[in-house]
């Protein structure tokens, strides 16, 4: 099996400060920050016990394509991408909320409006809904981004009111938002896909507001398949998709969903293999692209030489 990165633990010169997210590892140096995509998966906001082969390079690279494709719509953090799990930007200060924008009734959305509720984050759906119906027009449907354990629903109304973001700055995510996922939806379109929903976060600094982290990736969004998806939605079938959501399904079909008392099922060479095998798909599909395994075995060594390298440490 291909080498993968589970965690780094660089201690570079110059380094004022590190952070280890559910995917990703930190590295502060004052103005500018380095994001390592290392191979963890996460699910029901759980990392899951063994990493997967390639899956940092995947969402690196489709994040770095992402946000050059996006950048006249609104300023993005990222500089440069020196390494192919690697990302160097401009530090942010963080707005605590995820946007997530939804065009189609799936996932959570789903399973809330199937357990009767027709209200998700302060937005009404309408009756009559099907899993996997369009939305009229593209909704928001905010979390709060916890550090720790699950992101919470929450409205636009309660995160102005709790002063998470002031309501001139929310109004402006929200017009960003829904810009950038018209740009991901023009492009999904020339691919024969459909983005699905995705999620963006934001910050700033100097007053201005900034794009950061990774857009358009299968962790953060989901994708259908465009030539089947009506046939499929008319005959009520499930939608040929291109996300994370099989190894949610996967979980929740071994009675997983990051529950308390819960365990997760066991990850063996094979699923590992058959999902580094899906993000090696997702990733020619959604970025148009054939992808190209960096194979090296000591992978750790080639990110931190290629970070000093950028940095001229």
């Amino acid at each position: 099996m291909a080498s993968s990165v589970k965690e780094t633990n660089f201690n570079l010169e110059g380094q004022t400060g590190f952070y280890r997210g559910k995917v990703r590892d930190v590295y502060d140096f004052g103005d500018k920050v380095v994001m390592v995509a290392s191979d963890r998966i996460s699910a029901f906001d759980v990392v899951l016990p063994r990493p997967i082969p390639h899956k940092g390079q995947v969402l690196n690279q489709i994040a770095a394509k992402f946000l050059n494709l996006t950048k006249d719509i609104v300023p993005n953090w990222f500089l440069a991408a020196p390494d192919p799990n690697v990302s160097v930007g401009i530090r942010c200060e963080t707005f605590p909320v995820e946007m997530v924008v939804r065009g189609y009734l799936v996932g959570h959305a789903w399973r809330t409006y199937k357990s009767g509720l027709r209200t998700l984050c302060g937005v009404t759906l309408p009756d009559g809904m099907k899993e996997n119906d369009k939305f009229e027009t593209p909704i928001i449907t905010p979390t709060t981004k916890a550090h720790e354990g699950h992101d919470e629903d929450i409205s636009r109304e309660d995160i102005i009111a709790k002063g998470l973001v002031s309501e001139e700055k929310y109004i402006q995510l929200e017009k960003y938002a829904l810009a950038l996922f018209q740009r991901g939806t023009e492009i999904a379109s020339e691919r024969n896909l459909i983005l699905v929903d995705t999620k963006y976060e934001f910050g700033e600094k100097d007053g201005v507001i900034y794009l950061i982290d990774e857009v358009h990736t299968p962790d953060s969004s989901r994708y259908f398949i465009a030539d089947s998806y009506q046939e499929n939605l008319e005959k009520g079938l499930p939608q040929k998709q291109l996300s994370k959501e099989f190894v949610r399904e996967w979980l929740i079909a071994n009675n997983f969903q990051g529950k308390e008392g819960q365990t997760v099922p066991e990850m063996t060479d094979e699923k590992v293999s058959e999902i580094s095998n899906r993000y090696i798909e997702l990733y020619e599909k959604v970025a148009g692209e054939k992808f190209i395994a960096n194979e090296e075995e000591d992978v750790l060594n080639r990110i931190e030489k290629n970070i000093k390298n950028y940095l001229g440490l």
